[in-house]
């Protein structure tokens, strides 16, 4: 079992400086708490994301962290151009010294991808091809792909990532049916949604990998993504998640209300209780937050947790305190069964 951040980065309780640096402040905690990654977020037009382009603040991120590894979770593909994106990593990837992780997607929000000019109709096939693309440019030192909705002849490529062939991947899986393939491609998966259809997607993504003739030791992450709070009782955690989820629900759900829709895959409760009810919260004291976390992942079938600690108005110092429980109680597991196999 490994261990990971997602980050959102709502709006929070801060004006939007302040919280750029305190933002960055927090990273550099995650770095030096032996956090593997960070994660974040691509969204556009809604306070669920005040931090719309990766690539800018993951630029910022490299030169405050030493270790934990770094990437978007996921780059809305269709919202860039690929060419351009292809660079942007491979200087992402320099800059931090090898570090950078890169999750692809097609974008959960249509009404994000219409407010760009995208049809959202069309970004299926949009973020297909774009996928092609970034490959064969990270890849080769010429671009050649003839598509519909991208056209590329003899393009020089002189950038390449640090990490060759190409920086590790990361796909978002909602339903088992889209395991097949990321496990095909060695690409490693997270998933949210209730945990026996987790377990589905984990399932089917061991039954892909082995069906694919890959090796049981290389089996890429296969990552659960939960809302965390840790405090000194399990009753303080609970209050403080029910006080921040609101404010999270509202930036959560803003588009989605204006344009009387509801998210296909992602839905959430209004109230944190039934986040936790259902399995979508992992809150606790010292005492309980490992046993919790352990016996979830078990249970999903992941070998690799994400956290999202800051969401909401949770101020600065109540992330760092629930976090720092967190890395005291449960990452030493990762540390243990380093040892153990060594």
């Amino acid at each position: 079992m490994q261990f990971g951040v997602f980050d959102q980065n709502d709006r929070g309780p801060y004006p939007l400086t302040e919280q750029y640096e305190k933002r960055l402040a927090l990273i550099e905690f995650y770095d030096s708490a032996g956090f593997r990654t960070y994660h974040m977020s691509e969204h556009h037009s809604t306070p669920l994301n005040l931090t719309p382009s990766p690539s800018v603040f993951l630029s910022a991120v490299t030169q405050c962290t030493r270790r934990i590894r770094l990437g978007a979770l996921v780059y809305v593909l269709p919202m860039h151009h690929p060419l351009r994106l292809t660079e942007e990593i491979c200087m992402l990837d320099h800059l931090s010294g090898g570090r950078i992780e890169i999750g692809i997607g097609r974008g959960a929000s249509p009404h994000e991808l219409d407010y760009f000019g995208v049809d959202h109709d069309l970004a299926q096939a949009m973020y297909v091809e774009a996928y092609n693309v970034i490959m064969q440019a990270l890849t080769k030192d010429e671009v050649n792909f003839s598509g519909k909705h991208y056209q590329f002849k003899n393009v020089p490529i002189d950038l390449k990532p640090a990490q060759l062939p190409h920086p590790p991947l990361w796909y978002a899986v909602p339903v088992p049916e889209g395991a097949a393939w990321p496990a095909q491609n060695r690409i490693n998966i997270v998933c949210g949604g209730p945990i026996p259809r987790i377990r589905e997607i984990s399932d089917r993504y061991r039954a892909e990998w082995a069906a694919a003739g890959h090796a049981p030791e290389q089996l890429p992450l296969i990552g659960i993504n939960r809302f965390v709070v840790c405090a000194d009782t399990d009753r303080e955690a609970m209050e403080l998640g029910r006080r921040a989820w609101p404010v999270f629900h509202r930036s959560f759900m803003k588009l989605w209300n204006m344009h009387g829709t509801q998210p296909r895959y992602a839905r959430i409760p209004d109230d944190f209780d039934s986040v936790v009810k259902n399995g979508g919260g992992i809150v606790g004291s010292p005492g309980t937050i490992s046993e919790q976390v352990s016996r979830m992942a078990n249970e999903a079938g992941a070998n690799y947790f994400i956290s999202q600690f800051s969401f909401g108005d949770l101020r600065q110092e109540e992330v760092l305190y629930s976090a720092g429980i967190f890395a005291r109680e449960v990452l030493p597991l990762a540390r243990e069964r380093v040892a153990q196999a060594v």
